[in-house]
């Protein structure tokens, strides 16, 4: 019985030690990792922003010309409010929290997109220099957006793998300070080309 009793004294004793040993280094290295994580979400949502800051001028613009489309230039403000109004603490990255981002940023992407296809209409607008440089300034926005949701992702992999791997999984069940980032997808439907019907 004292054998036994000194097998599991022996077993606890190795594993505090591994524990003091291995815990700091997985505790920095998750801190790292997720910190790039969150300021690459930062970047997510400049990007988003910097599109957000685009759509005032681009309405402006397109009110002289269009004044009897309202109801689009009014679904494209709408949609605008409502993708500034959501925001996400970076550091605490939610299933919940991510789809309503995606969701309100898909209904600001569904109401340009409108907003654009209107536009094809007239002549005018589209000879306008200045509303051609907005348009040409949302396409590079657009760009951005998704160069910083892919790199978003890529800072994601590496803190889930850290989580994931043996044994700081076991070390972060005791831990308990990290759950894993879930990573930017594309909504449901995107995969298909978007129907557009100009009558």
């Amino acid at each position: 019985m004292k054998k036994l009793l000194y097998v599991i004294l022996a077993i606890i004793l190795i594993l505090v030690v591994a524990g003091f040993i291995m815990g700091p280094k997985f505790y920095n290295q998750g801190i790292q990792l997720r910190e790039d994580a969150t300021s690459q979400w930062a970047n997510v949502e400049s990007a988003y922003q910097r599109r957000a800051d685009l759509i005032p001028n681009i309405v402006s613009t397109a009110k002289g010309y269009a004044e009897f489309e309202q109801e689009t230039l009014t679904m494209v403000i709408e949609a605008r409010s409502k993708a500034t109004g959501v925001t996400i603490d970076p550091s605490n990255i939610t299933p919940a929290q991510l789809e309503q981002f995606q969701e309100v940023q898909s209904g600001l992407t569904s109401a340009l997109a409108r907003l654009l296809a209107v536009f094809e209409r007239y002549p005018d607008l589209k000879a306008n220099e200045n509303f051609k440089e907005l348009i040409n300034e949302l396409e590079r926005t657009e760009n951005r957006i998704n160069v910083e949701r892919n790199r978003f992702n890529e800072m994601v992999k590496p803190f889930n793998v850290h989580l994931q791997t043996f044994p700081n999984n076991v070390l972060n069940m005791f831990i308990g300070k990290f759950e894993e980032m879930d990573y930017f997808e594309a909504n449901e439907g995107t995969d298909e080309a978007p129907q557009v019907d100009f009558n």
